[in-house]
């Protein structure tokens, strides 16, 4: 946590989840917590929800699928026609994504790549409404020059954990090995906020969420 317990605590206990009338979001979140596998956490996923209902994206792009909770999620969110591109380079976890895709009715609307998402985002010639960035952490600077490409003006950049449990903001929190990510984090996140074509606000939501919007 990044914030303190007792507001994430009231934060949770106040909101809708998503997971509510929502059978197959919450069996994702169940397997999820079951077998250690990192998905958005409440807070965040209601932010995103949110978000998405604000853009009323067409197009969305998600670096990181991981099971599909996210993909699934902003599903909900599209225009009528729209279509979520996401990648993912895990076999193991594109698997039970697209299982828990087609699970959900949206396998017509989500369109599930399979691949290291530096090399498919340099070969996507497309345009986003909104993208997501929830790839492996040390790779987001990597991924931002054809993030900023493939946004349409006014599109919207999202990009999850740039806090990084703390160690992002503070040199005290950081574990050595982490220490590279960290770096790394920090230069994306400078990145983002010094581009003459961008805005960007960073808020300490969950494990921390930038959002950009191209100018």
């Amino acid at each position: 946590m990044i914030c303190y317990d007792y507001i994430t605590e009231f934060i949770r206990n106040t909101i809708r989840t998503n997971e509510e009338n929502d059978v197959v979001l919450s069996e994702i979140r169940r397997f999820a917590d079951l077998n250690n596998i990192p998905i958005l956490q409440p807070e965040t996923a209601r932010l995103l929800f949110v978000l998405g209902l604000i853009i009323k994206p067409r197009r969305i792009l998600e670096a990181g699928t991981a099971i599909g909770y996210s993909s699934i999620l902003l599903a909900k969110t599209l225009k009528p026609g729209g279509i979520i591109d996401t990648v993912e380079n895990q076999d193991e976890m594109i698997e039970i994504a697209r299982n828990n895709i087609k699970k959900a009715g949206y396998d017509d609307r989500i369109n599930s790549i399979a691949g290291d998402a530096a090399e498919v985002l340099r070969c996507l010639d497309k345009k986003y409404d909104m993208i997501f960035m929830d790839a492996a952490k040390g790779q987001y600077l990597e991924l931002l020059p054809d993030c900023i490409r493939l946004l349409n003006t006014g599109g919207v950049l999202i990009s999850d954990n740039v806090l990084y449990k703390g160690m992002v903001a503070s040199d005290s929190l950081v574990i050595r090995r982490k220490k590279t990510i960290v770096k790394r984090l920090r230069s994306y996140l400078k990145e983002l906020c010094s581009n003459p074509g961008l805005e960007t606000s960073i808020l300490p939501v969950g494990d921390g969420v930038a959002v950009s919007i191209k100018l």
